[in-house]
């Protein structure tokens, strides 16, 4: 049984009279206030939170009775990050709210949980025409110092799958490049040649002029587009968006399916849905990962850099060097294993990684890793025997062999290798062989798979 995470809001957030209160649930403080100011774009900006909420509500694989799990908010400097997974954690959506979208200040940096309930989502729905919106994320001061009424509490199944997604879609994100942008009208009329409802068929996408064509094998320079139904989020925002852009890892044919972000730019917000490779998988499970978690050697480059980041909007990776006197690809490595417990994000826009640090207890992302923790205790049952550029891993009554090939991959003979060819992370024999510590036999990250 999952244990129950506890969301606790002071009171619950509300829409009234243009006035949007959004109330948070621990973070850097008990319950932090981070922004109060107007909205520049009000209409779209609450969809673009309809977008995210609904989102976490959602399971688009085998779908079910909506979830009700939070999004997360991150305030940092000039913006605020609202992110969240579908319930089958196949889907990572994220609204940008960037210097544009917002007249005030953000009094506080640090990452918490906002209350999304149902009344909310219903008047965010109603907000229309020019009306101005004031924006507070976080208990008003002067409520706070007079509140008698009862805290607010959610208990909802611990969002383990959320942590490990976190680990997981920062690593996938930093594989990609643009692939493609083409004009919000010309996006209308590509999202709607979709396939409908719960579609669950891998397609590619290549640039066709000012729009986009499907195709049904990948080519170089495409994008994977598997199950098209989970694009119908974007719909929501498309009224307001000047450009729809497409990202991806690189493509070939021949090339398994790959995850991809599709971002809708307002100019004002960012709308990003980025989708796993298949519509059954979840980013949760992907393994990219595993390496970076199994890893001690950037630990203490990791804590060094982790010190240093300050809630900048991007981080500047040779700022970052400079300042800890260590290479840049060592920051990046760095980056990479705090990625793991979520103490950053990726922003595909910027190509650049983003501070946050989770409202609950990251470290779950490595200690409920099945694959993990079957490493650990291979590990620790001394069951892993290295052979120069090969290990033997006996498991039970099993042995395997994992071997590196001469591009710096991974083969194992164990039955996981087999079904997924490297495509879905290190199986447990690789990752304890890299547990062992040689320079030899190593299970590299896969990323995209």
């Amino acid at each position: 049984m999952n244990a129950l995470q506890t969301y606790r809001y002071l009171q619950p957030s509300t829409l009234h009279r243009g006035a949007l209160a959004l109330q948070t649930s621990g973070g850097p403080a008990t319950n932090p206030r981070f922004f109060s100011g107007f909205l520049t774009t009000p209409q779209a900006a609450a969809a673009g939170l309809l977008a995210v909420a609904e989102v976490a509500r959602t399971r688009y694989h085998q779908p079910v009775s909506p979830a009700s799990l939070d999004p997360v908010v991150t305030g940092s400097r000039d913006r605020m990050r609202f992110e969240s997974f579908s319930g089958c954690c196949g889907v990572y959506a994220r609204l940008d709210v960037v210097p544009a979208g917002f007249d005030g200040d953000i009094v506080e940096h640090g990452t918490t949980n906002v209350d999304v309930n149902a009344p909310l989502r219903e008047a965010l729905a109603r907000v229309g025409g020019l009306d101005p919106l004031h924006l507070s994320v976080g208990p008003d001061d002067l409520t706070v110092s007079t509140l008698d009424g009862p805290v607010v509490e959610k208990k909802v199944p611990l969002p383990g799958r959320w942590l490990r997604g976190f680990a997981e879609v920062h690593l996938i994100a930093a594989a990609m490049a643009p692939r493609a942008e083409i004009p919000a009208a010309e996006a209308v009329a590509f999202l709607r040649r979709l396939p409908a409802g719960n579609d669950r068929s891998v397609l590619w996408v290549v640039p066709a002029g000012r729009s986009l064509r499907l195709t049904s094998r990948p080519l170089p320079g495409a994008v994977c587009l598997a199950g098209a139904g989970r694009l119908t989020t974007l719909r929501a925002l498309l009224r307001y968006a000047k450009t729809l852009r497409v990202y991806g890892p690189p493509a070939a044919a021949g090339s398994p399916p790959l995850p991809s972000v599709w971002q809708l730019d307002t100019g004002a917000l960012r709308l990003s849905l980025t989708l796993s490779p298949e519509p059954y998988r979840g980013f949760s499970g992907e393994g990219g990962a595993l390496t970076a978690l199994a890893t001690d050697d950037v630990a203490d480059d990791a804590a060094l850099v982790g010190a240093l980041l300050s809630w900048d909007p991007t981080i500047d990776v040779h700022a970052l060097a400079a300042s800890a006197a260590i290479p840049a690809d060592r920051v990046r490595s760095a980056l990479t294993q705090l990625g793991t417990a979520g103490r950053v994000g990726f922003d595909v826009a910027e190509a650049a990684y983003f501070h946050r640090v989770l409202p609950y207890d990251a470290g779950r992302a490595e200690r409920d890793n099945p694959r993990l923790v079957g490493a650990r205790a291979l590990v620790d049952a001394g069951a892993v025997t290295l052979d120069g550029e090969a290990a033997t891993v006996r498991h039970g009554d099993e042995v395997y062999r994992v071997r590196r090939r001469p591009d710096g991959s991974y083969t194992c003979s164990c039955p996981w290798w087999a079904r997924h060819r490297g495509q879905r992370g290190p199986c447990k024999h690789a990752l304890a062989t890299t547990m062992v510590g040689t320079s030899t036999v190593t299970a590299p990250v896969e990323v995209g798979a």
